[in-house]
């Protein structure tokens, strides 16, 4: 197997997904008929994410600076570098 990566430029998430401002590098996507990807997604300070779900739900991994993650209801969780938060599919956080 032979893998090669075609570095995509960073993109400015767009207002309605983000309060502030936040860039999303796209790291891998298969395409075709999967929905598995993988991005980078870089916060300026104070920026935050508008309320949101995924079906499949989402995996996070904090590689640098530290934040905080909420489940609609339930509290709110500090994350730092080298945290891995797994949120459930269809869960708002």
């Amino acid at each position: 197997m032979r893998v090669t990566r075609t570095p995509q430029p960073t993109a400015t998430a767009p207002p309605e997904w983000v309060n502030g401002a936040a860039g999303i590098e796209e790291i891998v996507a298969l395409g075709g008929s999967s929905r598995f990807r993988v991005d980078s997604v870089h916060f300026a300070p104070g920026a935050r994410t508008a309320w949101h779900r995924h079906p499949l739900g989402q995996v996070l991994h904090v590689t640098a600076g530290t934040g905080l993650v909420q489940c609609r209801g339930g509290e709110v969780h500090t994350i730092r570098t080298g945290d891995t938060v797994h949120i459930a599919p269809g869960e708002w956080h």
